[in-house]
């Protein structure tokens, strides 16, 4: 097995997650009981669940529900498609199936802290940083230059965590070309899709504009679905595809037969589930501006593009990491400090947050915050 360092974000977690009474860092949307998700399945998927053989499924993936995960795409079909334990283990597999000894990878940071070491466990790796200074640009020139003859894999994610950063479509078809052109892969993180401010700013499917790209996608954050534990990759490379599912005979195998039943009513019912989600999200919106107007001296507040997380900047002279601390020993309020987005590839701001914009109750959360920042005055 490959030797990875710990998972800092798991780590804190594992530490606060469910202890602290005000959890303002999730990076997923609320979820929904099994209750309301079967309220959206239509009788023969009800039927289905209720009736279902626990038995081992399709390694690939239930049938019908690579069908439906096809069905969001514009050029993908069934085949195309590969479910996994959640997103983890697609990202792990693809990058142990696309990256060895000798080969380079380029990732864009800051990032799931899975993205950087799963690479640099396996080969080279060079990071291009999103700009902090220019709204968390991405420099195409900087990823060219970046690219090495024995470069296999560019690695990126949009809306971004922790930042919300949508790159423009323009630039992300030009960065598809350019891995094309140079023979790469494109891996395109894309669990956070489906919860733009801006319908136009959605971007394509990586899998949808090149035949070697490869989308990760996952029921846990835009869907608010992280329980059900259905990943996916969508790739028209067969050969790819092929080499994915031997790679899966190692791990989990198959997926659990009523999460893949689950995924799929929640797949037939993705626009109901994320409208309500980003709905959600834009009632919550005004209140997080309203805490942050209020303590201007103390935070510079960025509203993100897209996703459920934002990364504001803490401007006092504490630090960061003393600060979030106290906050959840103190009031309860659980932050993921700059230090959980650290990179060993780029420098990284060392002065943000990951506050969570997507969960119900969200003003209980932020008044504890509120009463503690006042209470430091």
């Amino acid at each position: 097995m490959t030797r990875l360092p710990d998972f800092r974000l798991e780590t804190y977690f594992s530490r606060w997650e469910f202890t602290a009474r005000h959890h303002l860092t999730a990076s997923d949307v609320q979820t929904m009981t099994l209750g309301e998700l079967l309220g959206l399945a239509d009788d023969t998927d009800r039927e289905a669940f209720e009736n279902l053989s626990l038995g081992y499924t399709e390694t690939f993936g239930d049938p019908a529900l690579r069908e439906v995960i096809a069905q969001t795409h514009e050029q993908a079909d069934a085949d195309d498609v590969i479910c996994f334990a959640g997103a983890e283990e697609a990202l792990y597999l693809a990058m142990n199936v696309l990256l060895g000894a000798g080969d380079h990878a380029v990732v864009v940071t800051p990032n799931y802290q899975a993205a950087e070491t799963v690479p640099l466990a396996l080969c080279e790796v060079t990071g291009v940083a999103l700009d902090a200074d220019r709204d968390w640009a991405l420099d195409l020139d900087e990823v060219a230059a970046a690219i090495r003859p024995n470069t296999r894999v560019v690695s990126v994610n949009f809306p971004n965590n922790p930042t919300g950063k949508i790159l423009g479509t323009a630039d992300f078809l030009a960065l598809a070309r350019l891995c094309d052109e140079r023979g790469i892969h494109l891996f395109s993180d894309e669990v956070y899709r489906g919860l733009e401010r801006d319908p136009a700013r959605i971007l394509p499917h990586a899998a949808d504009v090149s035949e070697r790209a490869l989308s990760l996608n996952v029921t846990s954050k835009s869907l608010g679905l992280p329980g059900l534990r259905i990943g996916w990759i969508t790739c028209r490379d067969r050969a790819l595809r092929a080499r994915l599912e031997r790679a899966k005979h190692y791990t989990t195998i198959c997926n659990s037969a009523p999460s893949e039943v689950l995924a799929r009513i929640a797949l037939k019912a993705r626009e109901t589930i994320l409208h309500r989600n980003r709905a959600l999200i834009a009632a919550n919106l005004p209140a997080f501006e309203a805490f942050f107007a209020e303590f201007a001296d103390d935070f510079a507040w960025q509203r993100p593009d897209g996703g459920c997380v934002a990364y504001p900047r803490y401007l006092g002279a504490d630090g960061v990491e003393d600060f979030c601390t106290r906050l959840v020993e103190e009031a309860g309020v659980l932050l993921l400090p700059a230090s959980i987005y650290r990179s060993e590839l780029t420098a990284t701001p060392a002065d943000r947050f990951r506050i969570g914009i997507g969960r119900r109750n969200a003003e209980e959360g932020l008044a504890a915050f509120a009463d503690w920042m006042r209470a430091r005055r």
